[in-house]
């Protein structure tokens, strides 16, 4: 057990298979003790065949939470046991019910003495343990219904690579990511257009120069996100625009887009703006998702520097 000391809770599926290993195995033993030629995996299907109902392999699936393919295979053993027997469905002659034969009604009333035997000593398991498993395995069953182990670590995981995501102020060595990324995603829907190209070009002199900023997301220490505060013309009611958000797509669900624009938000306020203006596109459909979720409204077509731009939105601080 020293595994388990070792990796404690990440390691709890190995540790309930041999649990589960070590109940089959003694139930193995158990039924050849009680003079019955049965195996543990038989006994799901077999007991809801008690009932003296015939039912199909579906419904007998859906009562014990197993698969078709699997409650089949079952099924085709404990017919070769002699256990079961076919029956025709009256409500649809093409399809056939199982029901215990004579010889499995027999094992059924031979192992009603050893039930209660075994709920006896599963009862002193209890009484001699401090915790309720059997409570315990119901309410992680409940829970996992819920959302699944899957999920969970998914979101651990999302959580874990969000707190690992750096925002910071850009710097030269950041200028050919602050090209790359956003060249990769314009041309994936467009081509770089002049302005772009001067934009990203020389951001220094183009956007910080003029009083604008540039903040980077790094991930594993790599840009993996850009976004850009260009100041704008006090004629024009806005006093900057958020631009060149870009973010490598292969980080997917990090939620890195919404920590750069709103960093950049916070930036702007420290540098007393009251008002943004941004431009973009329609066909960003999650991009412009973001943007109303920030704030964003959208506003008449003010001034489109873009072939690609057709959409403007505005957020008041």
């Amino acid at each position: 057990m020293d595994f388990f000391e070792k990796t404690g809770p990440m390691a709890i599926g190995s540790r309930l298979r041999m649990l589960t290993d070590t109940l089959t195995r003694d139930a193995s033993s158990i039924y050849k003790n009680y003079g019955l030629d049965f195996k543990p995996k038989w006994f799901p299907v077999f007991y809801t065949l008690t009932d003296a109902k015939p039912k199909s392999v579906t419904e007998i699936a859906r009562e014990i939470g197993q698969s078709h393919p699997s409650v089949s295979t079952i099924l085709k053993e404990m017919s070769a046991a002699g256990y079961i027997s076919e029956v025709p469905d009256k409500s649809d002659r093409r399809r056939s019910l199982v029901e215990l034969s004579a010889s499995g009604k027999n094992i059924a009333r031979k192992m009603l003495v050893l039930l209660r035997d075994i709920d006896r000593a599963v009862h002193g398991i209890s009484q001699e343990s401090h915790h309720d498993l059997w409570a315990a395995v119901a309410d992680w069953e409940t829970l996992l219904r819920r959302k699944s182990m899957l999920e969970r670590v998914m979101d651990v995981k999302k959580e874990r690579e969000q707190s690992e995501v750096r925002i910071v102020d850009f710097t030269p060595e950041y200028k050919q990511a602050f090209f790359d990324l956003n060249r990769r995603w314009i041309e994936s829907y467009w081509q770089l257009e002049p302005h772009d190209i001067e934009l990203l070009g020389n951001p220094e002199n183009n956007i910080i120069a003029k009083g604008g900023h540039i903040l980077v997301a790094l991930y594993e220490g790599r840009a993996v996100g850009v976004c850009a505060l260009c100041k704008m013309d006090p004629s024009t009611g806005f006093d900057f625009e958020l631009a060149k958000l870009a973010v490598n797509p292969d980080i997917q669900r990090m939620g890195i887009g919404w920590r750069l624009c709103t960093a950049a938000i916070e930036k702007a306020k420290t540098l007393g703006a009251t008002t943004l203006f941004l431009e973009s596109n329609t066909r960003l459909k999650p991009a412009i998702a973001l943007y109303r979720k920030i704030g964003f409204e959208e506003l008449p077509e003010y001034h489109p520097e873009y072939a690609r731009g057709d959409i403007q939105m505005k957020l008041k601080l």
